[in-house]
C-alpha cells in the first residue's frame, strides 16, 4: 500500500521520487531518504531503503494529538497512533539529574499542574532562555522523581476547552517511557511505530552541563535506534545540535527553519551572523544536505502570506531542498481559523473550525513530503484526497 502511494505521488511530482528511493553511497547502498548530492551521501552511512514504508504526504501527530488531547502525553500519542498518523513527535527536555522527558518547553508552568504543588512553591523563578526572559517552573530544577508527581494539564485551555477534559489524567513521559510505548505498540501492530524527536534548547542546556546530545545518542544505541534505517528521525532548530548528533549516531536527522528574518540561537551564541534566509537558499540547504535528510521549514517559508493573511506565491524552497537531496516536513497545521490563512477561514470565531482542507491541498500542491498537524486525522483525509 505505501508503495502503491509513492508510486502515486511520483506521478504527481516526479522529481520526489529521486529524493525519497535512489541509492547513495559508493557501495551502492540506499539511503533513508534516497539519493542526494555528494555533500547529503556523506551525511550518513548506506542502508537499505525504506523510504517506501513512509506515504507521500506523510502526516506527522504534532507533539501527538494535540489537537484532541494535552500535548506531549501518553493519551496524545496514543490517540495520534490510533487516528492513523504515519509518525508521533516528540520534543525533549531534561531533568535535574539528566533524564530525558517530552515537554514543549522545559518551563511547566502551562502544561502540568505544578502551581498547585505548595511543595514546589519556592522553584517558581526567572530564566532567560534562548534570550527570551520567562517567570515560571522549569525542569531542570526538578528530578526525574519529584516531576512525576505533577501531571499534565492542556496549554491553551482557551483555545481548546475540549482537552481540559485530561487535565490530570497524565504524568510528564520520560523518552524511555515512550520508546517503551512504541515498541509495544509495533509488536501490537505488527509494524514499527515511527518517531519524530526534537531536541529542545541544546545550546542553553549545555551552558547548564545538561547537553542532549550524548545521553540522547546513549539512549538510542540502548534501544538500536542509533542506524540509519532506525524508524526515528531526530530534529532540531540549531544546526549544530543535529551536525553533534551525526557525529554520534547514525539516525535521520531534520533541521528545523523558524521564520526567515529569525537566526537559530547556536548562531546567535558562536556569532555566525547568518538568518534562515540564508540557510535556505541553494548553497544553504546543500550544507544542510551534509549532515542532515531533511528540513522542517515553517509553513510560511513554503508559502508566504500576504499582508492580509492569505497565501502568496509559493517559494522555490521545495524545489531548492529536493534537488539538494533533503525532504521537507514543515509545520504546523491546526484546524481552528486562528491558524489558517485568511482565505480559508470560516465564520469570525477565531477558535472555530477552518476550511483546513483547503489550506492543506495548497501546501500540498507545493510538493512537500508531509506535513506535522495538531489534528491528523484531518491531515490525513486532506493526504488521501491530495493521492487520488
Amino acid at each position: 500500500m505505501a508503495a502503491q502511494q509513492a508510486a502515486g505521488a511520483e506521478s504527481r511530482h516526479p522529481g520526489r521520487r529521486a529524493v525519497l528511493g535512489a541509492t547513495a553511497g559508493a557501495a551502492g547502498a540506499a539511503a533513508l531518504f534516497g539519493a542526494a548530492s555528494p555533500a547529503a551521501a556523506g551525511a550518513r552511512t548506506g542502508s537499505r531503503d525504506i523510504a517506501a514504508e513512509l506515504p507521500v504526504p506523510t502526516v506527522v501527530a504534532h507533539r501527538g494529538a494535540c489537537g484532541y488531547r494535552p500535548e506531549h502525553t501518553l493519551g496524545a500519542y496514543q490517540l495520534g497512533l490510533d487516528l492513523g498518523a504515519h509518525i508521533i513527535e516528540q520534543d525533549l527536555v531534561p531533568t535535574k539529574d539528566g533524564h530525558l522527558v517530552c515537554r514543549h518547553e522545559n518551563d511547566i508552568s502551562g502544561t502540568t499542574d505544578v502551581a498547585d504543588h505548595p511543595e514546589f512553591a519556592d522553584r517558581r523563578t526567572t530564566k532567560t532562555v534562548d534570550g527570551q526572559e520567562l517567570t515560571g517552573w522549569f525542569t531542570e530544577d526538578f528530578t526525574l522523581r519529584e516531576l512525576k508527581t505533577l501531571r499534565a494539564t492542556e496549554r491553551i485551555p482557551e483555545q481548546r476547552p475540549h482537552n481540559t477534559l485530561y487535565d490530570g489524567r497524565w504524568a510528564v513521559p520520560t523518552f524511555e517511557e515512550v520508546l517503551r510505548w512504541a515498541a509495544e505498540q509495533g509488536r501490537r501492530r505488527d509494524r514499527p511505530v515511527w518517531l519524530y524527536t526534537e531536541l529542545k534548547h541544546p545550546t542553553y542546556f549545555r551552558s547548564l552541563g545538561l547537553g542532549l546530545e550524548e545521553p540522547l545518542a546513549r539512549v538510542l544505541r540502548r534501544h538500536r535506534l542509533h542506524r540509519a534505517n532506525s524508524r526515528l528521525i531526530l530534529q532540531s532548530f540549531e544546526p549544530s545540535s543535529m551536525e553533534r548528533m551525526a557525529r554520534l549516531v547514525d539516525t535521520p536527522r531534520v533541521v528545523l527553519l523558524s521564520s526567515a528574518d529569525s537566526r537559530p540561537w547556536d548562531f546567535v551564541e558562536s556569532g555566525d551572523p547568518r538568518t534562515v534566509a540564508d540557510l535556505v537558499t541553494r548553497r544553504g540547504l546543500r550544507e544542510i544536505a551534509g549532515y542532515a535528510q531533511g528540513t522542517g521549514p515553517t509553513l510560511d517559508l513554503v508559502i508566504p502570506r500576504t499582508s492580509d493573511g492569505s497565501l502568496g506565491r509559493p517559494t522555490s524552497l521545495v524545489a531548492d531542498a529536493h534537488r539538494a537531496g533533503l525532504l521537507v516536513h514543515p509545520y504546523t497545521m491546526r484546524n481552528e481559523n486562528r491558524y489558517l490563512p485568511a482565505e480559508f477561514r470560516r465564520g469570525d470565531d477565531p477558535h472555530a473550525y477552518g476550511d483546513v482542507f483547503g489550506a492543506l491541498n495548497a501546501y500540498f500542491d507545493t510538493g512537500i513530503d508531509g506535513v506535522f498537524a495538531d489534528h491528523p486525522d484531518t491531515a490525513l483525509l486532506a493526504a488521501d484526497d491530495h493521492r487520488r
